[in-house]
């Protein structure tokens, strides 16, 4: 049984009180109130802020992403304290008296529990604003948003004796930004040519404007990742047009970038991709790293040492299977089998609505109006939402995590809802092409966060497995 609690008015205005009951009695008693759970469920499940589903994919877009934050972590100890606390390898080199710390630009990693669990997702890159720090001294953690506080409190606790500091960094002083173009695919050159640098400018009468760029390593193509820090430093009026993407954001690179579009778009690009990111798609102290493919997108060091969480993630990397992963998925209406029958690739498929249009187009955007079933969203899906086969009764084929539009991501059981073979398994997949899986609308019993009218309805769902992630579960086989 699931609470829900209510503050009525800010403090200082009027009482504060708060309510807990059971969500099904509460929307027994008011018909609107499931539709206001919904909301309130979805404003603390997500860790970025929700968007508009574009009506296609961008093939070349430059987003500020408003869903991840920077904290800096600065000291003497800073790296021998995160290299205790993180998958990735600061000494990536042979084991020596004095190691060698690693020259990139930044690197994707994440903190774990003691039980290999999933704390926080993190890109870490060099803190390049003071020139004066030797290499190790101060680095900056760029992590979900909603999550910034949690890790920051994380650190604090654990730091003991060891010196450094550590504070989130306000966005007037960095900004994150992730850009990406198809032509780079043919064109390695002009991506090359930006990525992994770092760019540093300055003038007597403002202070020094870095610019951090690397390659997302989490899956081929994605793009790459740019850190403005003292973005203050530039006009005050071309960096209020960036907030609303009406203009170039004031990156003083000498290669030209792609246009600035919607985070929207950027979030749509990780979906296709099937790259999970931030607490509400790789779940906080509940995932596993293999679950969520940081083995396969770089973010564990499986030759490093000690850190918080290896036991269990080096016992899994060489003797469990892993039975779960984080898939990219379809969500299509009853009626549409023959538009996915036999498609092995996701792309081409997204609309911004559940059978809405045609794929890709944006065309028709109603989905479903004639019938009167009204539109319907990946968003309508709730967090975790049990996956079922259609036919067939038994455990749960997945869990639903988070999506827009027509696709989104999903925890799938590979051999229930793909046609990947797990190492050992001599009796093949329990997968049969023509399986349909569904997942209900509302999230099931007593019609916990659906939206009026939506109870019981559900839509089906297709698991797709990325090339990139396919290559990476077959070369593990062949070690």
């Amino acid at each position: 049984m699931q609470l829900a609690r209510r503050a009525v008015a800010p403090a200082g205005l009027f009482t504060v009180f708060t309510v807990s009951a059971c969500r099904g009695c509460l929307a027994r008693q008011s018909p609107q109130l499931p539709q206001l759970l919904l909301h309130q469920r979805r404003a603390f499940s997500g860790s970025a802020p929700r968007h508009a589903a574009p009506d296609r994919p961008s093939p070349a877009g430059l987003a500020e992403l408003a869903s991840r934050r920077l904290i800096s972590v600065s000291g003497p100890d800073a790296a021998k304290y995160l290299q205790g606390v993180i998958t990735a390898n600061l000494y990536p080199g042979p084991p020596s008296p004095s190691p060698r710390l690693r020259s990139d630009a930044g690197f994707y990693a994440a903190f774990l529990t003691a039980q290999g669990r999933v704390l926080h997702d993190v890109f870490i890159y060099r803190d390049v604003r003071n020139p004066s720090h030797p290499p190790g001294h101060s680095w900056l953690l760029e992590v979900d948003t909603a999550e910034a506080e949690h890790l920051e409190k994380h650190i604090r606790r654990y730091k003991l004796r060891a010196k450094f500091d550590v504070r989130v960094l306000d966005p007037a002083e960095a900004r994150v930004y992730h850009a990406w173009d198809d032509a780079w695919r043919t064109a390695p050159s002009a991506l090359a040519s930006i990525a992994n640098t770092t760019t540093t400018t300055s003038n007597s009468s403002a202070p020094a404007n870095n610019i951090i760029t690397l390659p997302d390593p989490r899956a081929p193509n994605l793009g790459i990742r740019l850190l403005h820090l003292n973005p203050a430093s530039t006009s005050t009026s071309t960096t209020t047009s960036t907030s609303t993407n009406q203009a170039a954001p004031p990156l003083p690179l000498a290669v030209p970038l792609p246009p600035p579009v919607p985070e929207a778009l950027y979030h749509l690009r990780r979906y296709l991709h099937g790259v999970p990111e931030g607490q509400a798609e790789l779940v906080r102290e509940a995932a596993l790293p293999h679950e969520g493919n940081l083995d396969a997108m770089g973010a564990v060091d499986f030759r490093k040492g000690c850190y918080v969480g290896q036991e269990l993630t080096i016992r899994t990397e060489h003797r469990g299977v892993v039975r779960k992963r984080v898939l990219p998925c379809l969500l299509y209406r009853e009626g549409e089998d023959g538009a996915v029958a036999g498609v092995g690739a996701l792309e081409g498929l997204y609309r911004p609505t559940i059978g809405g249009g045609g794929p890709a187009s944006g065309e028709g955007g109603g989905g479903g109006g004639e019938e009167g079933r009204g539109l319907i969203t990946a968003e309508m899906v709730p967090a975790e939402a049990s996956i079922g086969r259609v036919g067939k009764k038994g455990r749960s084929a997945g869990k639903w995590l988070r999506g827009m539009g027509n696709v989104g991501l999903a925890l799938c059981r590979l051999e229930t809802m793909t046609d990947i073979v797990l190492p050992g398994e001599t009796g093949g997949t329990g997968y049969k092409e023509g399986d349909e899986f569904v997942v209900t609308l509302g999230g099931g019993a007593e019609g916990e966060g659906a939206t009026s009218g939506s109870e019981g309805r559900t839509v089906k769902i297709k698991a797709f497995v990325p090339d990139w992630l396919r290559s990476a579960l077959a070369s593990k086989e062949q070690r």
